[in-house]
């Protein structure tokens, strides 16, 4: 199968910060790949030099064959653009703005009209059309934003955290859009702090903190490196978690987590269930729970790292927080075609 992403050793400084320190990313044509990482992991800057919007310091990319500095103008006919923040003109119209982008990539007026009215009915914008972005609600705004991103027919597009603050009903809805892009044989790259949105979407996963990769595999292979099972016990009395907790942690040597009554840790394998019923049934403390699943990307990654996916890390997401800004600025420039040098001699 044929990378069509492909970076090796990417390597980027904000001053005396280090966004990126070797990073290494692939992702095969047609499937997903799920970049994942906390604020200030280096997510957004891979995004943003594999999208041609910055120079890597170091390393080495390629999208669709094309490497991202040298061919960067060819890459740019290649690939479409979604970034954590509106890329749309609020004043405009849903129309207006899918036209004017159109524009900006070289479509002819007519061929420009013809594409915006075809993506606005199929993200269900129709009847929106004609009015101003700035009246549209959080979910519609990411559909025009990701209509946005296609008004050019790319082969390989970047979601960078697409549904972020996006209610449940909404974030759904974008999911099922990228896997009718990823059925038509579109290669998407997507940065998530969100574990279950990767778990759904990505075909394989990069884990990233402080901008390196610790971890790459599928789904299902992650969770393997973690233990793979997790033992959910829920006590009848709220006041024997503490004696529940010593079981379970003589039986697995692990320390059980707690959330509210629910008591959850990871099982060496499903030969120990029998003893731990056993014992709590010699303790007489009776279970509203006791289930056992699979671990949660959101394990693999608290495993990997030692902190949850959707926390800080610190000065560094200080540090980057504007530079990883993508605006609505930026992604015209990136329509139009302007490289970081000549964006900077503007």
């Amino acid at each position: 199968m044929t990378a069509a992403i492909r970076a090796e050793g990417l390597v980027k400084n904000f001053g005396r910060t280090r966004a990126l320190a070797g990073a290494d990313l692939s992702a095969q044509a047609g499937t997903v790949l799920g970049v994942l990482g906390p604020n200030g992991a280096g997510k957004t800057t891979a995004v943003r030099i594999l999208t041609t919007l910055l120079l890597p310091d170091g390393g080495h990319a390629e999208v669709g064959g094309y490497d991202v500095v040298t061919d960067a103008h060819r890459v740019r006919q290649l690939i479409g653009l979604t970034g954590q923040y509106a890329s749309v003109d609020d004043g405009l119209t849903g129309t207006a703005n899918l036209i004017m982008i159109g524009r900006l990539l070289g479509l002819s007026r007519r061929a420009a009209r013809s594409r915006a009215t075809e993506l606005l009915a199929r993200f269900d914008l129709s009847e929106a059309a004609a009015r101003p972005v700035k009246t549209y609600s959080g979910g519609m705004r990411r559909r025009i934003d990701l209509a946005a991103s296609l008004v050019g027919y790319p082969q390989v597009l970047f979601l960078d955290e697409p549904t972020t603050g996006l209610d449940p009903q909404a974030r759904s809805d974008v999911w099922d859009m990228i896997r009718v892009l990823v059925s038509d044989g579109v290669t998407v790259l997507l940065t998530t702090q969100y574990l279950d949105e990767a778990d759904q979407l990505a075909n394989d996963i990069v884990v990233i903190d402080q901008g390196r990769v610790i971890a790459t595999g599928t789904p299902d292979q992650l969770k393997a490196q973690v233990g793979g099972q997790v033992l959910e016990v829920v006590p009848a009395d709220a006041e024997r978690l503490g004696d529940v907790a010593v079981i379970l942690a003589r039986w697995t040597g692990a320390d059980p987590a707690a959330g509210g009554r629910q008591l959850s840790v990871q099982v060496p394998g499903a030969a120990v269930l029998p003893g731990i019923v056993r014992q709590l049934d010699e303790s007489g403390i009776e279970l509203a729970e006791f289930s056992l699943r699979k671990s949660s990307l959101d394990e693999v990654f608290l495993t990997l790292t030692g902190h949850r996916a959707e926390e800080h890390t610190g000065s560094q997401s200080t540090d980057l927080s504007r530079v990883n800004q993508t605006n609505g600025d930026e992604l015209t420039d990136f329509a139009a075609g302007l490289t970081e040098p000549e964006r900077a001699a503007r």
